[in-house]
């Protein structure tokens, strides 16, 4: 963001103002929390925290999405930063290139899912506490399917889930697949399921280069264009939580969510949630996304904040977020020695068995040049204005001036 870069030489110039104001509230921390509430259990653990500390006081601020993010940077630049703030990890590369932040301080005992710290790391640091996390799967409605005159089971490959999407379309009323097109960040990310299900990669999670020129890019781009052949009318003008008010409505016959979908559709529907199918070059994946908790510098107590993060990314609150918001579990819980886990059954193994072959939401510092990088991208291959090869080529070429 622009204004970042504007306002840190005043927040330079004012460095003696900062000290002085974090020496007066030293014991005291402003703790950002976006999603404008106060769960019971981040509450419990800060009213403990406090109980263990003496002298120690908690502001615990809750700010809606909407304006979070832009706080918590606005006030960090101004020299006046919060301590701690829970927020998209998305953010992370601008506020560590900025100097605002701090690394994270984690345990390397923590039992994180695979690929989970691979949301929060840039150039092997990393910079937050992983606090939300989540996968996608394939909702399916099966009494569409079968209308069709098809068996309703779970496609394996790319090419058994187009047939089934070319099958509603041609012998139905019915779009056979809900495909995200719209300048919005999901477009990306519908488009990421794909590309790791293909062994695709973004960014170099060694060197932070570019690698979305290559093959396994081509091939996804040029399946995202088949499946516009019979998706929904219009595929540009659509976001993917649209997509599942067309599900609800028999709109369309599948469509690509998370675990929270589910229990969002209607009880009539029929729906089987199956792994998103492995391109030619991959395996079945997903994009890896997660809001972190993260540590300001400059507040004067960053060690207490660090301490605050691993207890509330920890332990029975981060259990309770993950079961009680239906998100994927970003802990191993059961290696951990819980037993009867909230995700050992139903529709949770098409999520859980993705963590693994999935791929970390692209890092980068300006998130609105990387969104135009792959809208652009997939608005040219939907809308046939260029070819496959030149619209990958062009992408890789923004990517990398983006980084």
């Amino acid at each position: 963001m622009n204004f970042i870069k504007i306002t840190l030489g005043a927040a330079l110039l004012s460095g003696t103002a900062m000290m002085a104001q974090a020496d007066g509230h030293a014991q005291e921390l402003h703790f950002i929390m976006c999603g404008g509430e106060i769960r019971d259990a981040d509450q419990a653990v800060v009213d403990q925290f406090v109980a263990d500390n003496d002298g120690v006081t908690v502001n615990l601020e809750a700010v809606p999405w909407g304006t979070c993010q832009d706080k918590s940077l606005t006030l960090a630049a101004a020299g006046d930063p919060p301590s701690i703030a829970y927020m998209g990890s998305r953010t992370l590369r601008q506020l560590a290139n900025n100097d605002l932040i701090v690394p994270a301080n984690i345990d390397p005992e923590t039992m994180y899912q695979p690929g989970v710290l691979n949301t929060v790391t840039i150039e092997g640091t990393q910079w937050g506490y992983p606090h939300a996390f989540s996968t996608k799967a394939l909702y399916i409605n099966c009494d569409i399917v079968e209308e069709a005159g098809m068996e309703c089971v779970a496609p394996a490959t790319w090419g058994a889930m187009y047939d089934m999407a070319k099958g509603i379309n041609d012998n139905t009323d019915v779009a056979g697949i809900g495909l995200a097109g719209k300048d919005f960040d999901n477009t990306m990310h519908q488009f990421l399921n794909y590309l790791y299900s293909n062994g695709g990669v973004v960014i170099d999670p060694e060197t932070g280069e570019s690698r979305l020129d290559s093959a396994e890019t081509r091939e996804t781009l040029e399946f995202y264009g088949s499946l516009a052949d019979v998706a929904q009318e219009g595929p540009t003008a659509w976001e993917r939580d649209q997509l599942k008010d067309l599900f609800n409505d028999a709109g369309i016959g599948m469509y690509v969510s998370g675990p929270w979908g589910y229990g969002q559709h209607n009880e009539d529907i029929n729906q089987l949630v199956a792994p998103i199918p492995a391109g030619p070059s991959g395996v079945s994946g997903s994009i890896l996304i997660t809001d972190s908790v993260v540590v300001f510098k400059g507040s004067g107590h960053e060690e207490l904040a660090q301490e605050l993060a691993q207890l509330i990314t920890s332990g029975d609150s981060q259990y309770d977020l993950d079961s009680s918001w239906g998100l994927t579990p970003i802990l191993d819980y059961e290696a951990m020695g819980r037993t009867d886990v909230y995700y050992s059954d139903g529709i949770w193994p098409n999520f859980t068995q993705a963590i693994s072959t999935g791929g970390p939401e692209p890092l980068v510092e300006d998130f609105k040049s990387l969104q135009s990088v792959f809208t652009n991208m997939i608005q040219g291959i939907i809308l046939k204005d260029d070819t496959v090869d030149n619209l990958v080529t062009i992408a890789g070429e923004e990517l990398a001036d983006a980084l």
